[in-house]
């Protein structure tokens, strides 16, 4: 629950500390005492949008922070440790300038947390959560789970569908079904936008399919092995030029080989000559010995080419068929070449390239297969999940109604009745909350049809059903905290009591703050703080003041009978606090 409220410099506060108890306060004052001033200081404290104009006149900065006790909020408790925030430390006088004083220093963190905000005039805004910082969205977030506030003109969102529905599963306590839903809904959605991505890709996919088929066939029928290209290069040289190459290979032959018949002298009887006379000579230096050594290494080199040269002719011949066939086979190579925009020799990688695409290609349409049996999986999910929420709904809506019906006739509509209208989404409509839309239908006489609220109800009707909705909604809130901002208004009399029995026992499981004008109403409330306005030193000042028995007895005679305070109202308002104390 709220514990305290500090504000400095905001509105027309100069120096404010509130401190707030369990059960109901009511806030009470005359008009344009500064009764929202709670409101509009817990707002900026949890992340509202903070405007400059509402920093005090002359002043730099505008700061308030609120203390709360989370021995008893579970959700908010764990929001702060899953985002970092448990068990950090309070800023205090340390802080220079920040106003505050570490009033919870020594305490336990995970019981009470102090949410700080500031605002200055150069439009600059910084938020911290037990003194360490915080984003709006964080302040906001957290806000969510510590406070709910209710305002004269939330009967406008009532008139949403969305807030309907979420008003109904908040009653129903259907937060782990929705969340369910949403997730399933999400998968699910995701899948099938994928397929459908499929799909309309598909086509492309079977003309790729054609072309890779084509082109593969084109190229296996050609059948080129790793460095066949370059092989048969070199085979067609040697068939081309083999006329010049057996004629300058027998020329080479007759130089080496005296074998020949040919009169001149060859390489090989050369060689043969020089080893004998070398050999012959009756002592040799070190330089004949190895002139010896290298011709007889030459000599037996000669012979070896030989051997090659004679096997080269013996196998030479002109091939003009062989001819024809390898550069009938490199022409369609170098065709196919020039197709793919590629080197000759990198014809084989590309049918290794275009059989590993096409392979790909066909599997496309097993991995269609497999994700359309996805999406029908995570359909079945969601309409599981859907199916369970839309039951929850429909029992949640009959409870729901009646608690509310039964709230209208408490406060003088006992003709008019509300209904929950669950209608099923259309075929394959499905959204992430669930498969029916929710729509409030209300009646404000017997006998008469429901109807949307927007269409029946008249500003002072839809008011009362609207406190009607939210005293229920409050009675099955998780938050500990409820604000109610003149929700009264329009009223009074009997239905005015009514109200405030309705509000004293929301205070009884939780902290309820209620600001109104109705007497009625602030009589049942534990706790009042009179708002009001004072000249000081030149300039004006709202204050908040926890008023005693006494000055109680004056406010609510005030509230009553107007600025003249007589002994009859006084002692109507001693008489009504009376009631309402053991009511």
């Amino acid at each position: 629950m709220l514990t305290s409220l500090t504000i400095i410099d905001f509105t027309l506060v100069k120096h404010l500390d509130i401190e707030f108890f369990g059960g109901m306060t009511a806030v009470t004052g005359e008009t344009g005492a500064g009764k929202s001033l709670i409101l509009d200081a817990l707002g900026l404290a949890l992340g509202d949008r903070g405007d400059t104009d509402r920093i005090r006149q002359n002043a730099n900065k505008a700061e308030v922070a609120a203390n709360f006790d989370l021995r008893s909020n579970n959700p908010a408790q764990q929001w702060l440790e899953d985002n970092g925030f448990e068990g950090s430390g309070f800023e205090g006088n340390g802080s220079e300038g920040d106003g505050f004083e570490d009033s919870n220093n020594g305490k336990d963190l995970a019981r009470e947390i102090l949410v700080r905000r500031s605002l200055t005039q150069d439009g600059r805004s910084r938020g911290f959560i037990n003194g360490q910082a915080a984003t709006m969205t964080q302040l906001r977030e957290l806000g969510g789970f510590i406070i709910d506030i209710h305002n004269q003109h939330e009967h406008q969102s009532l008139l949403e569908r969305n807030q309907q529905r979420a008003l109904l599963d908040d009653f129903g306590g259907h937060r782990s079904l929705c969340e369910s839903v949403n997730s399933s809904y999400q998968a699910w959605s995701s899948a099938k936008n994928n397929l459908d991505q499929y799909q309309l890709r598909s086509e492309d996919s079977a003309a790729q399919r054609e072309l890779l088929t084509f082109q593969l066939e084109e190229l296996n029928q050609l059948k080129l092995e790793e460095g066949e290209i370059e092989a048969l290069e070199k085979e067609q040289s040697l068939l081309a030029n083999a006329e010049a190459i057996i004629a300058d290979t027998q020329q080479v032959l007759a130089l080496c080989d005296d074998s020949e018949g040919d009169d001149q002298l060859s390489a090989q009887a050369a060689l043969n000559k020089a080893c004998v006379t070398l050999e012959a000579m009756p002592q040799r230096s070190d330089a004949l010995e190895e002139a010896l050594a290298l011709l007889n290494s030459a000599r037996i080199q000669v012979s070896e080419a030989v051997i090659d040269l004679q096997q080269h002719l013996a196998s030479s011949e002109l091939d003009p068929v062989r001819l024809e066939q390898v550069e009938e086979r490199l022409s369609l190579g170098y065709q196919l070449a020039r197709k793919h925009k590629i080197d000759a020799n990198d014809l084989p990688a590309l049918v290794l390239k275009l059989s590993q695409q096409l392979e790909k290609a066909g599997g496309a349409e097993l991995d269609a297969e497999v994700l359309a049996a996805e999406v029908e999986a995570l359909e079945a999910d969601y309409l599981k999940a859907a199916g369970k929420l839309s039951k929850a709904r429909s029992k949640a809506a009959s409870q729901f109604c009646a608690a509310v019906n039964q709230q209208l006739a408490s406060l003088a509509m006992a003709g008019a009745s509300i209904e929950m209208s669950l209608l099923p989404n259309k075929d394959k409509q499905y959204s992430a909350s669930g498969l029916e839309s929710v729509e409030m239908l209300v009646s404000t006489n017997p006998g008469q049809a429901h109807r949307p609220l927007n269409k029946v109800a008249s500003g002072g009707e839809l008011s009362r059903i609207s406190l009607a909705i939210q005293v229920v909604a409050a009675e099955h809130s998780s938050i500990p905290v409820l604000v109610f901002d003149e929700v009264d208004v329009g009223v009074g009399g009997a239905t005015a009591s009514v109200i405030g029995k309705l509000l004293r026992k929301l205070g009884d499981k939780g902290q309820v703050i209620c600001i109104s004008h109705q007497a009625q109403v602030a009589s049942y409330a534990q706790w009042h703080l009179l708002a009001s306005k004072a000249q000081i030193e030149n300039a004006t000042e709202s204050q908040l003041i926890k008023l005693d028995s006494g000055a109680r007895k004056k406010e609510i005679a005030r509230m009553l009978g107007g600025e003249k305070i007589t002994k009859t109202t006084l002692s109507h308002a001693e008489e009504m606090l009376a009631v309402s104390a053991t009511s």
